[in-house]
């Protein structure tokens, strides 16, 4: 079996190793699947050049430059997935704490059926904020929305 064949196995013996009954969120689990795949992926390469090293041909040694190169690369890029996980943990709760603060306010949309009602919840999405009102129905909040403390006063003048 070759080096790569041999590291190959390894790679896919631990790419089954996991439960299939998870109690954790989607978030939880996107974030170690991310962590998961740049530790296997850093783990393959180390796994791959210590086979290298040991089948190496004595009388054409390879590079020991380039392999620390390609080490300090692939770690640059973990700490890299690390940073982006800790960017989205922090942009998760900055989502949560904008989505609390509509709740209780008014809400009124633009256009040929706006609709408008106090929000009674809301829910976070990757891709943006859905606002369910008192009456039961559901705005993105976006451009085109308007939110105020409570509903606009009409000036009744006879």
């Amino acid at each position: 079996m070759t080096v790569v064949g041999q590291v190959n196995k390894t790679v896919d013996t631990q790419k089954g190793a996991g439960s299939a009954n998870s109690t954790e969120s989607p978030a939880q689990t996107g974030e170690k699947t991310a962590s998961s795949k740049a530790t296997l992926n850093y783990d393959s390469f180390l796994q791959l050049l210590i086979a290298q090293l040991k089948n190496q041909d004595p009388t054409a040694p390879s590079d020991p430059a380039q392999q620390i190169a390609q080490l300090a690369t692939f770690s640059q890029v973990e700490q890299t997935i690390q940073s982006n996980q800790k960017l989205d943990s922090l942009l998760t709760q900055s989502s949560l704490q904008i989505a609390q603060s509509y709740v209780g306010k008014y809400v009124e949309t633009a256009g040929d059926n706006p609709i408008s009602g106090t929000v009674s919840s809301v829910k976070v999405y990757s891709d943006g904020l859905i606002a369910t009102l008192d009456n039961g129905k559901q705005v993105l909040v976006g451009p085109g929305v308007t939110i105020s403390d409570g509903p606009p006063k009409t000036n009744n003048q006879g």
